[in-house]
């Protein structure tokens, strides 16, 4: 029989807790079981085996980011969002490593997969970022991929030590974060430009049309 008040949530949780602490590669069916005090037969029971496990600590992850990217942002728009979105990321990947980095080894299976759910509030939050801007829709598809890119691969690599000092780190997060609202800034203008001409041609045309 399971032990009572043993569920998948209840090991999810000691395991997120475990490869937070020994590392996402170092994870084993077996520092779970000691953590809760059972042999490690005794998971399977609400467990599949490591993979499902290692998804869950996944979506439970994705989870957590979802609620820190929501609660940071409340209230902000453009850089602010921005600036608060990278920093709650940035600060998730130091106190939760293991974790985070499972985010990275799991993949969605599909739309009703729960990581794909879970991601998809925290994509919600990245549009919310890029809706301040007002960017066009196709480049918001590709500013979508940028912030990704930026948030994961900085949090990835930095735990490496390949970006030398701490003065160093947190200078070119600053820079990136500059960087990227800089670009989003062009982007807007581009699209407002091209809005406002469209415009200015929409209404040309109305008034000939009248004049005739």
């Amino acid at each position: 029989m399971p032990r009572a008040g043993l569920d998948a949530a209840t090991v999810t949780r000691a395991a997120a807790e475990v490869v937070d602490e020994v590392g996402y590669a170092s994870l084993t069916m077996g520092l779970v079981a000691d953590r809760l005090g059972v042999r490690a037969p005794s998971l399977y029971k609400h467990v599949a085996g490591q993979a499902d496990l290692s998804r869950r600590i996944a979506v439970l992850a994705v989870t957590e980011i979802g609620d820190a990217l929501r609660n940071a942002m409340q209230g902000k728009s453009e850089r602010q969002a921005l600036e608060a979105a990278a920093h709650a990321t940035r600060r998730y990947a130091r106190e939760s490593p293991g974790r985070f980095a499972a985010t990275l080894y799991n993949t969605a299976t599909g739309p009703g997969d729960p990581l794909h759910l879970a991601w998809l509030r925290v994509i919600e939050s990245h549009l919310a970022i890029l809706s301040g801007y007002e960017i066009h829709e196709e480049d918001t598809r590709h500013a979508l991929q940028m912030l990704r890119s930026f948030l994961d691969g900085f949090c990835l690599i930095e735990p490496a030590g390949d970006m030398h000092t701490e003065d160093e780190i947190e200078a070119s997060f600053r820079w990136l974060i500059a960087f990227i609202d800089r670009g989003l800034r062009e982007l807007s203008d581009v699209t407002r430009s091209a809005r406002s001409r469209t415009a200015v041609a929409s209404t040309s045309t109305s008034t000939s049309g009248s004049t005739r």
